[in-house]
Order: structure tokens, then sequence, then C-alpha cells
């Protein structure tokens, strides 16, 4: 379908992909007449991340054989993820969604029923190769998008690990689990090596945001980490816990900053970065993504993030990222 980069992903991301649709113009989204096109998926953000991070990624999903599928397996293929895992479904449709974009939050509409990626399931692991690839990642969306999916899910869980890293990103989505048990998330994310979550969904899903309880309810993840907004997150990894405020950010759009984060984060705990930084890897990612509309930002310039990891903490919490850089406050 196009080519991909030469050499093993480090990273593999398994999940659906979609055509993404966001105003091309202000006003509300009844008037407005002209939308972007672009893509969007939890999985695929990650990958895209990753390659600018130095990390070589991969991303596996089900697109339809139409217009939609083959766009979005090219731009995700241009920001240098391999992309040879992907299946090509004749029959089944590439899902879409739409983003009313804002500041203060993005409305979402998805069309997704009956598309390619729902319909894939356990066979697809014959057709991956794990040469060479140290963290498996996947999110909560893709079990809750069919039993087929779910079968797919526990099937990556089972397999045996060896030195390979599972990381799971909560990302629940309260109308995907409408009509199914949001405890599988529970049990699913238990089996993980490195779990990534927000408070909130935390709250809707084990009945606490708070990292130390939520710690007990998750003792087999090596790692846990959990998101509180824009306050910062909190690393939790043994008995040992860190707490890493988020930076001030100008924000343009929302949604996406999770999927960054993650990725920021896993790029640096793959370097062997210490708690602080790699805390602070995800923080920056999140912040470039935050000043965007699109899901997946521009990397931060390499002086900028230099400057935040060496900073000192009253350093750290004074900086304000804006569009121009980095204004102290």
């Amino acid at each position: 379908m196009t080519s991909s980069p030469t050499g093993s992903p480090e990273v593999l991301c398994i999940g659906e992909s979609m055509a993404l649709f966001v105003p091309a113009e202000p006003g509300p989204p009844d008037e407005v007449r002209t939308w972007l096109r672009t893509i969007g998926g939890a999985e695929s953000n990650v990958a895209c991340h990753l390659p600018a991070l130095g990390v070589p990624s991969g991303w596996v999903s089900a697109v339809g054989d139409d217009p939609f599928g083959r766009a979005l397996v090219r731009a995700i293929a241009a920001a240098g993820v391999d992309v040879r895992g992907v299946v090509v479904d004749p029959v089944r449709p590439t899902g879409l969604y739409v983003k009313e974009s804002g500041a203060s939050g993005s409305p979402v509409r998805y069309y997704r029923a009956g598309s390619a990626a729902s319909a894939m399931g356990p066979e697809l692991l014959s057709r991956l190769d794990f040469s060479g690839v140290r963290v498996l990642h996947l999110s909560g969306i893709t079990p809750a998008l069919s039993d087929s999916c779910l079968a797919l899910v526990r099937a990556l869980l089972d397999r045996p690990r060896g030195d390979l890293l599972v990381s799971f990103d909560v990302n629940h989505r309260p109308a995907l689990w409408s009509g199914r048990d949001p405890s599988l998330l529970a049990e699913l994310a238990g089996r993980a090596d490195l779990v990534l979550t927000g408070d909130d969904e935390a709250e809707r899903v084990w009945g606490t945001g708070d990292p130390a309880r939520l710690r007990k309810l998750l003792p087999g993840p090596r790692t846990l980490v959990v998101k509180h907004g824009e306050r910062g997150a909190t690393l939790v990894e043994g008995s040992e816990s860190l707490f890493a405020p988020a930076l001030q950010v100008d924000v343009v759009e929302p949604v996406g900053a999770g999927d960054a984060f993650a990725a920021g984060f896993l790029a640096a705990t793959l370097r062997g970065a210490d708690p602080l930084t790699r805390l602070r890897r995800g923080h920056l990612q999140a912040a470039a993504t935050l000043l965007t509309q699109d899901d997946v930002g521009a990397p931060l310039a390499d002086a900028v993030v230099s400057l935040l990891l060496d900073a000192d903490s009253d350093g750290w919490r004074a900086a304000r990222l804006t569009g121009e850089g980095v204004v102290a406050t």
C-alpha cells in the first residue's frame, strides 16, 4: 500500500485510526461550510509522535479499501511509522469522526459502527512481527469496539512476553462502553506492565482516582501513571511515588494531549531516564499538542526541551508555553 521505514519498530501500537474532520473556519458547527480532513486515533497518535522522539514505531490496524483508509495510512507512514502490518478490508469501511474544536473542549461525533477495525480479532496475531519490539502499546478503546476486538486484546495479553513490556492506556470512552461491562477495563489493565490513566476515568472504572488507592487495586503492573489534567501527573513504581506538575500552556485545543503524554513518557522510559525526566518528557510532548488543533503536534524546539528538562522546580512551574515559545510568569 505504501512504503515503510526500514528496521524494526521498538514500539508497536495496535488500534483503530479514523478519518477526522475539524472546522477549517470559525463559527458554530452547524454554520461551518469548510472542514479539514486529517486523521485521529489514540494508538496511531502515539505511533506518530515516537519517530520524532527518536523511537522507531509501528502501527497495526484495519482500514477499508477506500480513499479515507488509503489517506490515513499514507499520513501515518509519512510520520515515519511502519505500517506494514495494516490490513485492508475489502468489505467494511474506514471509520470517521467529526471534532468541534475549542480550547475549553471539543465535542466529538463518531461514525465507526461496522468499521474495518471493529472486525479485528485474534487472527491478527499471525500477521504480527515482534522482532525488535520492546513495547506493545494498547488502549482501552480497542476492547470496547466489538467482541472480536476484545478477544484480540486478550490474546495479545496472553502472549509470552520475555523482555517485552505491555503498555495500556485506559482511554475510557463512556459512549463506547454503553451496553458493555466497563469492569473489563480493570481486568485488562491489571494484566499490563505499564498503565496510564486519567484520574477522572480511573474514578469511573475503579471508583478512585487517588494514585495510592489505585495502586492497591492494581498491584500487577510494574508502572502506574495517573494523569491529573492540567495539574500534572503521578508516577508510581514499586513503593515509590512522584508527582510532576504540568506546564502552563496557552491551550489551542486539548484532544490528543493524553496520547502525546504517553509517547513522551514511553520514549523517555525506553532511554532509561529517571522518573522526573520521564514525567517531564510526557508533559512536554503533551504541551506541543495542546498548542495546535491537530491530534499530533510538531515537537517543541530542542532548545526549549533542554531548557525545561534542566529547570529546577521553580523554573518549571514559572514557565508558560505559547505559540511564540517559552514565557516566564
